[in-house]
């Protein structure tokens, strides 16, 4: 039995690795100041306008609030906030495109009021998240109200 190989075949702890000795074998990191890095990842960070209008929620998230609330009064025991979330996701995945056609009508409206409400911070701050793409739509706005087009001039001329 001297050549049976298997999980306590080897007697020998010499010339078995030990698992803490199995970590060291491998690839090591050099070391990194630790403070020097959290410094540069707090100088990268920009700092958040509290007045910035929050993201719509998704049809997914306006379904999962109403869920909560029906959810948490069929099963008062659960307090686990990812067994509301899992159920939450298979009865969303088991509705049908009507099912889901209210919450997707909540969330576009509240993704149009967003809209406004972002045209309306956009303003108050002077500049524009999409600088360049406004100013081409103000551009395409001024064409169109004169009824001029860049197309339309290159067309006539051939």
């Amino acid at each position: 039995m001297t050549g049976a190989r298997g999980k306590g075949a080897v007697k020998n702890t010499t010339t078995a690795l030990k698992p803490a000795d199995d970590r060291k074998v491998g690839k090591q990191k050099a070391t990194v100041d630790r403070s020097r890095v959290q410094k540069a990842k707090k100088e990268r960070k920009a700092n958040k306008d509290p007045n910035k209008p929050k993201r719509p929620p998704s049809a997914f998230f306006v379904f999962l609030a109403e869920f909560r609330t029906t959810f948490k009064k069929e099963n008062p025991n659960v307090k686990a906030v990812s067994a509301v979330g899992k159920a939450a996701g298979e009865k969303w995945k088991s509705m049908s495109e009507e099912d889901k056609a209210p919450y997707e009508a909540k969330a576009q409206k509240r993704k149009g009021d967003y809209e406004k409400q972002m045209k309306d911070y956009n303003k108050k701050q002077g500049t524009s998240a999409n600088g360049v793409a406004d100013a081409e739509e103000a551009n395409d706005e001024e064409n169109g109200a004169s009824g001029e087009d860049d197309n339309e001039e290159e067309d006539d001329d051939d």
